[in-house]
């Protein structure tokens, strides 16, 4: 169809952000008014130019951090081997600025860049009433906010992390706390002035945009009463600074100071209910939690303990290591997708299963679980299967409930399956570590993903026409010994993952230096040469299968055997059978391996070995995420050129994207955290964490109605704002809960994944279900009640996962548990 939309289109965050503004940096609207033009038309160049400058900040980040770990590991091979004086000499070693350099780099990325997300419309707003108002209201609602919220906070962000910046700079200050290099801190927290300024810089524009869009009639109206707002501004800042010049200082920083007429935990509701109320209004979060904070803090507390708070949580989110990895797994997803590697999986997937019911439903299951490992993003797992399933399973006859069920199910597992970004932001927030939120959620990743594959290929056993299979023309060409095929390139897949598994647990590291990569590369050029040739292939076959016989006879002086070590070696052997037609006088003439294989590998061993690479030094802990994501954004760059897709003007294009969700998700995180800090030191938290426990209730019955909480909140909001807004405020509630024995970390871990799950069925719950609109939107001849009626199955699916893990704890905790060695 011509109207079809293309891959290359998406953007991968589109669930993430709002509005991104569609028109050129420095294009204004003709009919604006003449003087707001050039103004406008400055400042958004301004902040373009220095955005693609810290963009370009993601590459030293990735090479200092790949750098690091290339250093570390190498050394410490060279070390065991015996060549500790060769590998110093070479300068090889851990290093003690890398650490703080890249901290640095990320913090400066996100902040500096502030000005850059809001002239691109990136910053995050919780539109549920505001897509329905006209757009005279909105941009009413938008002009009144940006002049009474916006330009106050952004004015006092600016003059207090400048104050902070000076005083960084005049002491000449040093990181000392967490760090053994101790650089200077000032610039690094340039950043923090700098960014705020083009911050409140660009609002200028934005302002002049809703009074272009809210007609000249009430633009007039804006225009008269702008003299004595600026008036009132620049008394309200200098009484707030200088109070000494201005008539009034003394009387308003007296008031500032006075105690509060209410209780302060009372002050922190007020505060509660004013950020539920502007955010629904639809207004920037991170804005409306800066101004709120500092309003309500001033309030509760003082000038001093405000700023002081602000600035320390904005220094403390940009210095953070854990969310380091933000950007960079962001940037592996965006060039991994860039690449097209995805749907080079999907089409061979399909082909292979062309003889089987229901085979779009598991390549659009085993596409997606790799896809949200790779991306992490929700929106862009969704719009890209619908993109590459929806059309093949219209023509194919499969059942459009079902199947829309199935791409929107799938593309939610981008929210749990490590390395989620979502995770990756979680762990701040429950003080856990993120190392153990993956390993937590690795296990109801796969289950939730199992879960859908066993429904829906048991819905089409029971009902063959949901799912049926694939017409003639559409199935590929393979030889008389197909069945021989597939489970022949089973046995050697699952002998390459053996292989690669024992290369990363250091296995061959005796051998010789690198010893696990030259072994895993030596497997790789056999399996080639098997591929390839019928008598090699021959010879290997019983050499893999007493492989995997000796595996099981090494393992047996273990107490506990794995079981699953018995079923595997069990099913290995029963491929090793399908496979024995090789041997048979027809196979010299009739058995080969079809070219849809070709594309199979090409589309699913670079990402896999990518992903598992980047996931299993994580799980490992060989790695800390940060410098996993490093080596999987310079892996995905690796592939993108050996796929011939890499250009300077598509990876630049990358970098942008990257900067744009690293800025709208870490300010909303800085913004949050202040936000949090002062809700925190006003008591409510405590005070309601008192009143839920002094009710007759089970700990149990408590925690279900925050679940039940934090899935209704689902339905309108981002994981963003539940994850940095809600999920703090009910942190101190769960945290004095008593739930099956679990201490406090335990607690934290299992509570995060079910927040993660939980969130994951909220995307697939009516009546708002975003996974809905951006599948309608890409496959708009499916009806927008029969996506739903899909949706449904599976949350109920879902649920029913989430039930699970609610009962069996340890289905999150047992992996954290043994990989830690406890």
């Amino acid at each position: 169809m011509a109207d079809e939309p293309n891959p290359e289109d998406l953007e991968i965050a589109d669930e993430l952000i709002a509005e991104r503004r569609a028109e050129a940096p420095g294009e204004t609207p003709e009919d604006m008014t003449a003087w707001q033009r050039p103004i406008t038309a400055v400042i958004d160049v301004i902040n373009y130019r220095v955005g693609q400058l810290i963009a370009l900040l993601v590459v030293p980040l990735i090479v200092v951090v790949v750098y690091e770990v290339f250093a570390r590991n190498s050394f410490s091979i060279l070390q065991n081997a015996g060549f500790e004086d060769f590998a110093r000499s070479l300068g090889l070693g851990p290093t003690l600025w890398v650490y703080d350099t890249s901290r640095m780099i990320a913090g400066v990325l996100f902040m500096a860049g502030a000005g850059y997300g809001l002239m691109r419309g990136v910053h995050i707003r919780a539109d549920f009433l505001y897509r329905f108002w006209s757009n005279k209201t909105q941009a009413t609602v938008d002009a009144t906010l940006y002049l009474l919220f916006f330009m106050p906070s952004m004015i006092l962000f600016t003059i207090v992390s400048s104050e902070f910046w000076w005083l960084a700079f005049s002491r000449g200050e040093t990181m000392q706390i967490d760090s053994a290099w101790g650089p200077l801190l000032w610039p690094a927290r340039l950043a923090m002035p700098v960014g705020a300024f083009l911050l409140m810089l660009q609002g200028i524009p934005e302002i002049f945009r809703a009074f272009h869009k809210m007609g000249k009639a009430r633009e007039r109206l804006f225009l008269r009463a702008l003299p004595v707002y600026v008036i009132g501004l620049t008394w309200l800042m200098l009484g707030i600074f200088t109070p000494g010049i201005v008539p009034g200082g003394e009387w308003f920083t007296t008031m500032m100071k006075a105690s509060p007429g209410l209780d302060k935990p009372i002050i922190g509701l007020i505060m509660l209910g004013a950020m539920l109320f502007v955010i629904f209004i639809g207004f920037p979060i991170s804005f409306t939690l800066i101004f709120l904070g500092f309003v309500f803090g001033i309030w509760g507390a003082n000038f001093k303990l405000t700023t002081l708070l602000m600035t320390l949580n904005t220094n403390s989110t940009m210095l953070n290591d854990q969310l380091m990895a933000v950007p960079l797994f962001v940037l592996m997803g965006i060039v991994m997708e860039a690449a097209g590697l995805m749907e080079r999986l999907f089409t061979s997937i399909q082909m292979i299963m062309s003889r089987v019911r229901g085979a779009l439903f598991i390549a659009v299951l085993i596409v997606s679980t790799i896809f949200a490992a790779a991306t992490g993003i929700v929106g862009a797992s969704v719009t890209l299967l619908g993109i590459m399933a929806g059309a093949t399973m219209s023509r194919s006859g499969y059942d459009v409930r079902l199947a829309a069920g199935t791409i929107t199910a799938g593309g939610t597992l981008g929210i749990l399956i490590p390395p989620s970004i979502m995770l990756i932001v979680m762990g701040p927030v429950l003080e856990v570590s993120t190392l153990d939120l993956f390993r937590g959620a690795f296990i109801p990743g796969a289950l939730l993903a199992s879960r859908y594959l066993t429904y829906t290929l048991g819905r089409c056993w029971i009902n063959p026409s949901l799912g049926p299979i694939l017409s003639e023309e559409d199935q590929p060409e393979t030889s008389k010994f197909y069945g021989a095929e597939v489970a022949l390139i089973c046995l050697g897949i699952l002998t390459l993952c053996r292989v690669f598994g024992l290369g990363m647990g250091g296995a061959f590291g005796g051998l010789m230096p690198f010893g696990g990569l030259f072994m895993v590369a030596i497997i790789l050029a056999v399996a080639y040469a098997a591929y390839r040739s019928l008598s090699i292939l021959r010879i290997i076959l019983p050499i893999a299968v007493l492989f995997h016989l000796y595996m099981i006879v090494a393992n047996m002086g273990e107490a506990n055997l794995p079981i699953w070590s018995i079923i595997l070696f069990a099913f290995i052997v029963l491929l090793a059978v399908l496979g024995r037609p090789i041997y048979g006088k027809d196979a010299d003439n009739h058995f080969y391996f079809s070219d849809l294989w070709d594309e199979f590998f090409a589309g699913l061993m670079p990402p896999t070995i990518l992903i598992s690479f980047a996931l299993g030094s994580i799980l490992l802990g060989f790695a800390t995420p940060a410098e996993a994501a490093a080596m999987g954004a310079f892996g995905a760059i690796l592939l993108s050129i050996g796929y011939r897709k890499f250009t300077i003007p598509s990876f630049f294009d990358s970098l942008i994207k990257t900067l744009e969700i690293t800025v709208l998700i870490m300010f909303l995180v800085a913004a949050s955290n202040f936000f949090g800090a002062q809700f925190s030191a006003l008591g409510t938290p405590k005070m309601l964490t008192e009143l839920l426990l002094g009710l007759d209730m089970s700990p149990y019955l408590i925690l279900l109605l925050v679940m039940g909480l934090i899935f209704l909140l689902g339905w309108p909001l981002e994981w963003v704002p539940i994850v940095l807004i809600v999920v703090p405020v009910l942190l101190p509630t769960v945290e004095a809960l008593s739930v099956h024995g679990l201490d406090r970390y335990d607690m934290m871990v299992w509570f995060g994944i079910l927040v993660a799950v939980n969130l994951q069925t909220a995307w697939l719950s009516p009546p708002v279900a975003l996974s809905a609109y951006f599948l309608k939107g890409v496959v708009p001849n499916w009806d927008l009640k029969d996506i739903y009626l899909g949706m449904m199955q599976f949350m109920l699916v879902q649920l029913l996962g989430l039930i699970l893990l609610f009962m069996f704890p340890q289905l999150v905790l047992w992996l954290p548990a043994v990989m830690s060695g406890n």
